[in-house]
């Protein structure tokens, strides 16, 4: 089973919680403060995986939660930092974030990884707290959140050489000839529905890898058909074999299927309608006469496109025209990938802190920096609590709050916490 697209959750870990604790020694009678940082949450990352070779696994799995930090210890011992949690997808995998759409990762080679929920820092113990003022500082910071989100995964075949045409042009018998793919076979369009890959090998060392790829419509670049589908997978090929049926068995003809098919691909990426294409003028054992190749040969030649016929059903023409494919690849210059670098996810900017109303009329402040003290903070501890409210006022909250027309005794919502806004 071919599934090339998947929808997961990702967790990171929680940062763990710093420790409150002070020294207890027989000649210390009033040992300082000495509680330990929490350790590090887990981060979710995707690694690119090649013996990985489809998304299938994630039909059946879908939550992915990574371990929290361990806790700060007394004696100034750091809590253990949680294990990443490692996701293995293939290679050519694309990730994005379901809510807002934008691209997170192009994992394109492999063992390339990206971080795609970053765990929270551990809370930092008593110790960090002391001061002049406060030598026993009675509170420890909470562990920071991890990050969740939903994912989607959407794969890109990596193959050498793309097959593209029209359904029932004779690619996948093309394929099944010259590997040991089997893809199905049948005179009715799109047999295939997915890529089918096969490993075409002309010696011990001479090798290529070749994708029958779905049958293309007009209107593909709009996502007619298998539109976007077809054409997501064949951006990676290094060139196109683009086969046409010249006996016209399908009543088309042959030479406008290929200007309306690289209209398709033009249309869609114009890195994609520059690929080089060779074209394969398939079920020569059909033609009547000469004239339908002499037409496509002549096409071809006014545009210096290489043009092999060949007989799909009976091998003919075959051997020739893998010969010239692996003499192009070998000669073949990679383009620069536009993303070649690891891919570690990073928040996207946002205002320090916005104010918005509930329904009920409550004030809502967010922003990542209040969110993280709200989450961080011990409310049950009175200094804690008075740390965080000397915070709030360096922050400026109350004026942020009253020109938004906050009044006394309104609520004010934060991170899941409810306060009273009092003057």
């Amino acid at each position: 089973m071919f599934i090339d697209r998947a929808r997961i959750f990702v967790q990171s870990g929680s940062g763990g919680d710093g420790m409150s604790s002070f020294r207890h020694e027989k000649f210390v009678p009033k040992g300082g403060p000495n509680g330990g940082d929490g350790g590090q949450g887990g981060n979710v990352v995707l690694v690119a995986d090649r013996n990985v070779n489809t998304l299938v696994d994630f039909r059946y799995r879908r939550l992915f939660k990574a371990k929290p930090g361990g806790k700060g210890q007394g004696s100034n011992k750091f809590g253990r930092d949680a294990d990443d949690l490692i996701i293995p997808v293939p290679v050519g995998t694309l990730v994005r974030e379901e809510t807002t759409g934008a691209l997170m990762a192009d994992l394109h080679e492999d063992g390339q990884t990206a971080i795609v929920a970053k765990g929270g820092r551990g809370g930092r113990g008593n110790y960090h707290f002391r001061t002049s003022a406060n030598r026993a500082p009675t509170f420890a910071e909470k562990g920071e959140p991890g990050e969740e989100r939903w994912l989607k995964l959407e794969l890109k075949v990596l193959a050498d050489v793309g097959l593209i045409g029209y359904p029932s042009v004779g690619k996948s018998s093309i394929l099944r000839s010259v590997s040991a793919a089997e893809p199905e076979v049948a005179a009715y369009h799109f047999t295939t529905l997915n890529p089918i890959l096969g490993v075409v090998t002309l010696s011990e060392m001479r090798s290529f890898v070749m994708a029958d790829i779905p049958g293309l419509i007009e209107g593909a670049a709009d996502g007619i058909g298998l539109g976007h589908d077809f054409l997501r997978h064949i951006e990676r090929t290094k060139i196109l074999i683009h086969v046409l049926d010249v006996s016209g068995s399908e009543e088309r003809d042959p030479i406008e299927d290929f200007e309306k098919i690289n209209k398709e691909l033009s249309q869609y990426s114009e890195r994609l309608s520059k690929k080089l294409q060779i074209v394969v003028a398939n079920k020569i054992d059909l033609l009547e006469s000469d004239e339908p190749m002499q037409r496509l040969q002549k096409y071809m030649d006014e545009r210096h496109i290489e043009v092999y016929p060949v007989c799909a059903a009976t091998g003919e023409g075959l051997p020739e025209l893998m010969e010239y494919v692996w003499q192009v690849l070998d000669t073949y210059v990679e383009e620069p990938e536009q993303n070649t670098e690891e891919v570690v996810y990073k928040m996207e900017e946002k205002p320090d802190f916005e104010v918005s109303r509930d329904d009920d009329g409550a004030f809502v402040i967010t922003g990542p920096r209040i969110e993280r003290l709200v989450a961080m903070t011990n409310f049950n501890d009175d200094m804690s609590l008075r740390r965080f409210q000397r915070i709030w006022r360096y922050m400026e909250l109350d004026k942020l709050l009253r020109k938004n027309g906050i009044e006394e005794g309104n609520t004010v919502r934060i991170y899941g916490m409810e306060f009273e806004y009092h003057q």
